[in-house]
Parts: C-alpha cells; sequence; structure tokens
C-alpha cells in the first residue's frame, strides 16, 4: 500500500493535468465558435455559386463540359483523394475515422494519389509507405480561402491535364451538435443530378439568357470556384468538428481526473487513519510496557 506522500504526489500530479484538460477545453471551445462563424459566412456565397452552376445546366441542359466528367473505363480511372486531417491528436476517434475510410479504399488500389491535409496523416501514410503527392502544411489549423483555392488549383491542373479522372474529398461533417462522422464526397467530375432544379428553390431563369462568350466558358469560369468552395468548406467543418471532438475528450479526462482523485482522497485518509491508529497503538502498547516494568520493579 502507498504512504501518503506518494498518494499526495500522485493528486498533485492528476490536478496538473486537470489544468492542462481544461486548458485545453476552453481552447477548443474559442476556436469551435470562431469556425462556425466562418462557416456561416461562407455558406451564402456558396450556394450562389450552386445557384448559378444550376441556371446554366437549365438554361443550356445538353452543354458538354469537361468538369462533367468522360467515360473511363473503371480499371483505367485515376483516382485522387483530399484527405482532411488534424496536425495533433487528443481528438478522440477524429483522425482514425477518416484513415480508416481512406484506409479501405487504398487497399482496393494502392495506386491512387493522395493530397493529405494535416500531419496525423501524412505520417500515418507515409509509415505505411504510401507515396502522398502533396502535403498541404498548415491548413489543418488555420482553414482559409486562400489555402483552399491553392488545393482545388493543384487538383484543377491534374483534372484538366487527364492525370486524374476522378477526385474525392475525405473530411469529417457534423450530424448534430455532438456527433459527426467521416464523409467521402465526390468532388470531381461533377453530376448534372446535383444541381437539378427539384429542390423546392424556384430560379429565375429568363428564355433569353446570354452567357458569353459561351455557356461553356462561363461554366469554366465557375466550376473552379465551386471546387474551391467546397473545399474550403470541407476545412471549416473538419477543423469544428476536431475542435468539438477535443472538447468531448477533454470534458471526459477530466471527469476520469475527478473520479482518480476522489478515489485517491479516500485512499489518502484510510492510509492516514492507518497510520494513525498504529501510533496510538505503539503508544498504548509503549505506556503498557513501561507499567508493567514498573510493577516488576
Amino acid at each position: 500500500m502507498a504512504n501518503t506522500k506518494e498518494i499526495q504526489t500522485r493528486m498533485r500530479s492528476i490536478q496538473d493535468t486537470m489544468k492542462i484538460t481544461n486548458a485545453m477545453y476552453m481552447i477548443s471551445s474559442s476556436k469551435l465558435k470562431k469556425a462556425k462563424k466562418s462557416l456561416e459566412a461562407s455558406t451564402a456565397h456558396f450556394y450562389a455559386i450552386q445557384g448559378s452552376i444550376a441556371r446554366i445546366l437549365r438554361h443550356v441542359p445538353d452543354i458538354e463540359n469537361i468538369y462533367f466528367g468522360t467515360e473511363t473505363a473503371p480499371d483505367q480511372k485515376r483516382v485522387g483523394y483530399i484527405v482532411v486531417t488534424a496536425d495533433k491528436g487528443l481528438a478522440g476517434a477524429y483522425n482514425q475515422n477518416v484513415i480508416k475510410l481512406v484506409q479501405k479504399e487504398l487497399d482496393a488500389n494502392p495506386q491512387e494519389e493522395l493530397f493529405v491535409v494535416g500531419q496525423i496523416g501524412r505520417n500515418y501514410f507515409e509509415k505505411k509507405g504510401y507515396k502522398i503527392h502533396r502535403h498541404f502544411q498548415y491548413t489543418a489549423q488555420n482553414p482559409s480561402i486562400h489555402r483552399a483555392r491553392v488545393i482545388a488549383e493543384e487538383i484543377l491542373v491534374r483534372y484538366n491535364e487527364g492525370k486524374l479522372d476522378e477526385v474525392y474529398i475525405v473530411y469529417t461533417r457534423s450530424i448534430n451538435g455532438m456527433d459527426s462522422e467521416a464523409e467521402m464526397f465526390k468532388l470531381l467530375p461533377l453530376s448534372k443530378a446535383d444541381f437539378s432544379m427539384n429542390n423546392g428553390m424556384e430560379l429565375m431563369v429568363s428564355d433569353t439568357t446570354r452567357y458569353l462568350p459561351t455557356p461553356n466558358d462561363v461554366m469554366n469560369a465557375i466550376v473552379p470556384n465551386y471546387v474551391t468552395g467546397y473545399i474550403y468548406g470541407a476545412l471549416v467543418e473538419s477543423f469544428a468538428c476536431e475542435q468539438n471532438d477535443r472538447m468531448m475528450a477533454m470534458d471526459a479526462a477530466t471527469g476520469n481526473a475527478t473520479d482518480m482523485l476522489k478515489s485517491l482522497s479516500i485512499e489518502y485518509n484510510r492510509v492516514r487513519q492507518a497510520a494513525i491508529t498504529q501510533e496510538i497503538t505503539e503508544v498504548i502498547a509503549g505506556a503498557k510496557a513501561q507499567k508493567r516494568k514498573k510493577s516488576n520493579g
């Protein structure tokens, strides 16, 4: 059984750990609020771009555009994955869920190209021996429209050059205020069905609408902004989910530490009481011995 000094040392160590977990909780809470504001601020612009694409498709439904894909045999498709992870751990299963989803795809085809956001993802795939086409540094902790545009440009160049036939982004999306899940979304080529008018929103399009120089040129100018917007939204939502998962992990850690302190406090009192009892017993035994000694003398 540990003595009182050892128990006190353990209690101080746990208390120090609780200070760290509480601080990380507060930091993540602040970052989460900031991320949610950023996401809300960009939503209207992203939907406006979606609406522009939908209007072109409604006006020119038979448009043939590179961003809406070409037929490629399944066994010849070159696929790229944008993998959004974090730079740090201590966020529950946030990173593991994304990595597990990508790993499943790589098991089927190890030659697919990886574009990794976050140090955790980079470390994992490098350790497994996968080739990372490009790692985007510092993006996970500071998502911005500029960083999203850098990723989009890299992807679009390879897609337009025919080096990639399909592009997916794997990120974490929020289900509700508490739960999140890893999701894989097909970024390119686009699907016309995703921009259909059957969404309850009436789009005002005049029959005399003209797209200059051509509808195809206008589409080529809009789609890169759409891709950038989606990547930015995925980065920000992933960042928000990371902070939320870290808050939950730190809250659980603080709760466990509190329970450990209670147990140690009970153990400390028990050991202390045992020590006091031992001292009293020794004093009484000594007094009895002295009394017997005097009686015998």
